[in-house]
């Protein structure tokens, strides 16, 4: 596909996948809350912070490597859950954990994704995470902790940010809803991307939630089946459940969503693995604080006691030079590799981590770092 070797950033990667898939799809994904305040600040603050290079050290050679919850790691970076990818292009949960796995960094599996919890494990050989939203059914949450215990999941992410959802206007405005109701617009839309027409109609129509099947008895698939499960995250998910959570699941635990210090205070004293720092993409609650801007102070009070993650405004290699001098042990990429998989599936995933992995060590040797070790925090002006 010469569109996607030709893509030299991610916002090439981002501007295909506008080009290929309908509106509504692409902004389905593109979009945050209301307006969109969260989404602008998170990219913001990278943009925000200057790098203080150093200078006559030997970088002829580089290396990204580092440790992300207590394993080896081919570099900083981590893939975060994307739901509904596929609807964007079919089968590409599957190529995004591969070019994962082939970069040598964990991926995380959505609740929400168009794969089972048993098709990434079984497809799949790499480090394997799974995100799990904390629905009213809790038997049937049970079963989802049980199944990607079953299947080997180094680790579960449950997240705790999201006890409504967002107001995402991009979606009302383009008449796009979860199930989805044709109109004129939808389409016209679907007839102006033929080829994105085409792969669907080519796998069956939208593609099914497969972790999420039967959830409360309904035979509802597709998206019909995201929006009841969509609608029915629980609320009422508390302290007292996370411990609960924490003394089921015997391996590593990561908490995602987590802003406040005190927050992360807590999940240490509770004898969580790592803290994932996050808004949600600026999905959900808008005029959140920034993710890179509420990581930091989170990695001086427990950096040394839990591992560090955060995600939100990922774009450039150079970012996770800057989120690793200020503490994070790790950044993890949504939007950017959804950007690639949209404009061109799996090869698209691909090419994103590839963009991102360059950049970075073309950072490291501007910077004068040969490992990560050597990004500390005066790497960052002050």
């Amino acid at each position: 596909m010469p569109a996607i070797d030709r893509a030299v950033s991610i916002a090439d990667l981002r501007a295909l996948a506008r080009v290929r898939l309908p509106r509504a799809i692409f902004d389905f994904f593109d979009g945050g809350a209301e307006d969109e305040l969260t989404l602008r600040g998170n990219r913001a603050a990278f943009e925000g912070v200057r790098l203080l290079p150093r200078v006559l050290r030997d970088v002829s050679r580089v290396d990204p490597a580092c440790e992300i919850l207590g394993l080896a790691s081919r570099q900083p970076f981590v893939v975060a859950p994307t739901g509904g990818a596929g609807i964007a292009w079919p089968g590409v949960d599957v190529g995004i954990a591969r070019a994962a796995a082939a970069a040598g960094i964990p991926y995380t599996l959505s609740t929400n994704a168009t794969a089972s919890i048993e098709q990434i494990a079984d497809q799949v050989q790499g480090r394997l995470w799974f995100q799990l939203y904390v629905l009213r059914e809790r038997g049937f949450v049970e079963k989802l902790v049980a199944r990607a215990e079953a299947a080997g999941y180094e680790a579960l992410v449950p997240t705790v940010d999201l006890a409504t959802g967002g107001k995402r206007e991009r979606d009302t405005r383009n008449g796009f809803s979860i199930p989805p109701r044709l109109n004129a617009r939808l389409l016209l839309d679907g007839a102006l991307h033929p080829a994105w027409a085409w792969r669907i109609a080519l796998h069956g129509g939208l593609p099914d939630f497969a972790s999420v099947r039967g959830y409360r008895g309904t035979r509802a698939r597709g998206l019909a089946l995201a929006s009841s499960v969509g609608r029915d995250t629980d609320p009422a998910f508390d302290w007292d459940d996370l411990a609960r959570l924490r003394e089921r699941w015997k391996r590593k635990l990561v908490v995602k969503g987590v802003s406040r210090v005190e927050d992360a205070e807590r999940l240490a004293a509770l004898g969580v693995d790592g803290v994932w720092v996050s808004n949600h993409g600026g999905r959900q609650l808008d005029g959140a604080v920034a993710s890179l801007e509420a990581m930091a102070p989170i990695a001086r009070a427990v950096g040394g006691r839990m591992a560090v993650l955060m995600d939100g405004g990922v774009r450039r290699g150079v970012d996770a030079l800057k989120a690793r001098a200020l503490g994070a042990q790790a950044v993890c990429v949504g939007r950017a590799v959804l950007y690639g998989g949209g404009a061109g599936g799996a090869a698209g995933a691909e090419r994103a981590l590839a963009i991102l992995t360059t950049e970075l060590e073309r950072a490291m040797q501007l910077c004068g770092v040969r490992t990560m070790a050597e990004v500390t925090p005066d790497l960052v002006a002050s």
